[in-house]
C-alpha cells in the first residue's frame, strides 16, 4: 500500500496527508447527526414509556439547534475536503505533467527510439488523467472508508462489542476477496493500457502519414492495423470489466453483509432484553454512514488497481536516467572523436572506431554512401546519444561530462527533416533566440535567403504555419531552419543537407551565408552534392562507419579514392536529360 501512495504521489506521500485527514474529517462529521437523531428519538420515546415524565422539549430543541449548527460545520469541513483534494489533485497532475515532460527532454534520444510516440503521448495525457482523477476522488474515499470503519467499531466496541462484531465480521472477508484477486486485476490491467496505448499509437500513425496512404491508395491495408488495434482495445475493456466486475460486487456484498448480520444479531438480543432499542437504532444508523464510503472504496477497487499501474508507467520515466555532466565546454577549440564506436541498437554499430579532430573556426564537410554514418556523427556531437565506445571531446573535455545544456547552447542545428511549430513564423525563427528583436529576425531570414517569400505572405512574419510546417513547402521550411541557426549565433553549426531542397539560386545565397559564419564558428556539413563543399577546410569520407580518407577537395582527388569515385559519378549525372 505504501509503494501504491508513493507511485501515486509521484513520490510525494506527504501531500496525500492534507486530503486524507480532511476525508476522515468529513466521515466523522457525517455520522455525528446520527446519534444526535438517536437521541432525539430516544426522547421521544421514553415520553411514551414514562407518561409521568412528559416530552422532554428542552432538550429537543437543544439537539435540534445543535443539528441546524452541524449542517454549518459539514459544509466547512467539505469546503476543506474539496480544496485539499479537487484543487490539490489538479495543481498536483499539472506540476506533475510540466516535471514529467521537462524530464523528458532531458532524456536521450535512445529513450524515444524505445518507444512508440503515442506511448509518450499516453502517458502525459491518458495516464496523468487517471492519476489526477486518483488523487481527487479515489484516494481520500479510501482513506476514508478504511479509517473510518476502524474508528466506528472502536466507539460502537464500547456500547455493545457483539453488536460491533457481528457488523464489522465481514469485512476482512470482502478485504481477502479482492486481495486474492489482485493479481488477475493486475494483469488484465497492463494488457488494457497496452492495448489503449496500441490504439492511440495506430491512430497518430493514420493521421500522420494519411497524404501517403492516399496518395498510394493503401487505406484498406493501413486502415487494417488501426481497425485491428481498436478491436483489441474492445476484447481488453470487456474482458476487464466483466472478469473484475463481479468479482468486485461480490467483494461489495460481501463486506456489507455484516449489516444483516448486525441486524439479525440485534434482533436476537433484543428479544433476550440484553439490547436497548435505542442502541439498536445507534447502531443501524452509524452502519449506514460507515458502510457507504466503504461501499464506494470497493466499488471503485479495480479503477484503483488500474491507476496504480499508470502511475507505475509515470515513476519508470522518471527514473530514466537523464543526460548528465556538470563540466563547462570550451566550444571555440578542436573536436575530436577518439576511438567511437556508437550503434543505435547495440548489435549494430554504425560507427567502428571512428577517430578524427576538427578544427575550430573551419567548415568541415562529412561525405560518403547513404548509411555511412554521417548524420549520427553530427547527433553525437549534440550529444543526442551516449557512444558505447572511444569518447568525443571539445577542447580536450569529455562531452559526456559536459553540462548538456550549456553544450547545446553553443551548437545549432539545421536537420535534414525540418519540424515547424504550429506558430508564426517569427515564432518559428525566434526559437533560435527567445529574446531576439524583429529587426534580428528579419536579418536572419534575410541571410537565409526566406524574407522575400515570407514578405509576400499575407500576414507576413505574423502568418501561422500548420503543425510541422505543412503549409509550407519543403525548401521554405529548410530556408527558416537555417534562419533560426544564423539567429542563434552559436560556435558551432551542424548542418545536415542543409541545401538538399534549394533551388540553385538561393543554394548559392544560401552558401554565402554559410561561408560568412567560417571567420569565427566551427561549421559540420553533411552533403551528397559534392559541388557544394569544394571550398571545406577539410572533407572526411565516411563508408560503412569508418573513415575511408580525408583531406581537401583538391586533395581527394589526387588520391582516386572513394571521394574521387563519387565525384566523377556526380559529374557523369550532371549531364542527364530526361528524353
Amino acid at each position: 500500500m505504501n509503494r501504491y501512495f508513493y507511485n501515486i504521489s509521484g513520490g510525494d506521500i506527504r501531500s496525500l496527508w492534507s486530503s486524507g485527514i480532511a476525508a476522515i474529517l468529513d466521515g466523522i462529521a457525517k455520522v455525528l447527526p446520527a446519534a444526535l437523531l438517536v437521541d432525539i428519538f430516544n426522547t421521544i420515546y421514553r415520553s411514551f414509556a414514562e407518561p409521568e415524565q412528559g416530552l422532554h422539549l428542552g432538550r429537543m430543541w437543544g439537539v435540534s439547534i445543535v443539528l441546524v449548527l452541524w449542517l454549518a460545520v459539514e459544509y466547512a469541513v467539505y469546503t476543506s475536503l474539496y480544496d485539499k483534494t479537487y484543487e490539490a489533485a489538479y495543481s498536483l497532475a499539472a506540476s506533475g505533467r510540466l516535471k514529467l515532460a521537462e524530464h523528458i527532454r532531458k532524456l536521450s534520444l535512445g529513450f524515444f527510439g524505445k518507444r512508440d510516440p503515442g506511448d509518450i503521448t499516453n502517458l502525459l495525457l491518458s495516464d496523468y488523467g487517471q492519476v489526477e482523477q486518483t488523487i481527487s476522488h479515489n484516494v481520500p474515499q479510501l482513506i476514508s472508508g478504511v479509517i473510518l470503519p476502524v474508528l466506528a467499531f472502536c466507539g460502537l466496541a464500547f456500547l455493545d462489542w457483539r453488536m460491533a462484531l457481528a457488523m464489522f465480521a465481514a469485512i476482512p472477508l470482502g478485504a481477502l476477496l479482492l486481495w486474492l484477486t489482485d493479481s488477475i486485476q493486475a494483469g488484465l490491467s497492463e494488457k488494457h493500457v497496452k492495448a489503449k496505448n496500441e490504439a492511440a499509437s495506430r491512430l497518430q500513425e493514420y493521421l500522420s502519414g494519411i497524404r501517403e496512404i492516399k496518395a498510394h491508395n493503401v487505406g484498406g491495408t493501413k486502415f487494417e492495423r488501426l481497425r485491428l488495434s481498436f478491436d483489441r482495445l474492445m476484447r481488453e475493456s470487456i474482458r476487464l470489466e466483466g472478469i473484475m466486475g463481479p468479482l468486485i460486487m461480490g467483494a461489495m456484498l460481501l463486506a456489507r453483509s455484516g449489516m444483516t448480520l448486525m441486524i439479525f444479531a440485534g434482533s436476537y438480543l433484543l428479544a433476550g432484553g440484553d439490547l436497548t432499542l435505542s442502541v439498536f437504532l445507534l447502531f443501524l444508523l452509524v452502519g449506514t454512514k460507515v458502510f457507504d464510503p466503504l461501499t464506494v472504496v470497493l466499488m471503485n477497487y479495480g479503477e484503483m488497481r488500474y491507476s496504480a499501474f499508470s502511475a507505475q508507467r509515470i515513476m519508470d520515466v522518471q527514473q530514466e536516467k537523464p543526460l548528465e555532466g556538470t563540466e563547462p565546454v570550451a566550444s571555440r577549440r578542436p573536436i575530436v572523436f577518439d576511438h567511437v564506436t556508437f550503434g543505435y541498437d547495440a548489435d549494430t554499430p554504425v560507427l567502428k572506431e571512428l577517430s578524427f579532430t576538427i578544427e575550430p573556426n573551419t567548415i568541415t564537410a562529412l561525405v560518403g554512401p547513404s548509411g555511412s554514418g554521417k548524420s549520427t556523427v553530427t547527433r553525437l556531437i549534440a550529444r543526442f546519444w551516449e557512444v558505447q565506445e572511444g569518447s568525443i571531446l571539445i577542447g580536450g573535455q569529455r562531452i559526456d561530462q559536459a553540462d548538456p545544456e550549456e553544450l547545446l547552447k553553443d551548437i545549432s542545428m539545421v536537420f535534414q527533416d525540418v519540424y515547424l511549430f504550429q506558430d508564426t513564423i517569427a515564432n518559428n525563427i525566434r526559437i533560435g533566440k527567445m529574446d531576439a528583436t524583429q529587426e534580428e529576425i528579419e536579418a536572419a531570414a534575410g541571410k537565409a535567403c526566406c524574407h522575400e517569400f515570407i514578405s509576400r505572405l499575407p500576414q507576413g512574419y505574423n502568418t501561422p504555419v500548420g503543425e510541422g510546417g505543412s503549409t509550407l513547402s519543403g525548401g521554405e521550411k529548410q530556408r527558416i531552419s537555417i534562419a533560426r541557426a544564423l539567429l542563434k549565433d552559436a560556435s558551432i553549426v551542424l548542418l545536415d543537407e542543409a541545401t538538399a531542397s534549394l533551388d540553385p539560386e538561393n543554394e548559392s545565397a544560401v552558401q554565402e551565408a554559410i561561408n560568412a559564419l567560417v571567420a569565427d564558428k566551427t561549421v559540420v556539413l553533411i552533403a551528397h552534392r559534392l559541388k557544394t563543399i569544394q571550398n571545406a577546410d577539410k572533407i572526411l569520407v565516411l563508408d560503412q562507419g569508418s573513415l575511408a580518407e580525408q583531406g581537401t577537395h583538391a586533395e581527394l582527388l589526387e588520391r582516386r579514392g572513394l571521394y574521387a569515385h563519387l565525384w566523377e559519378l556526380q559529374q557523369d549525372t550532371e549531364g542527364w536529360r530526361v528524353k
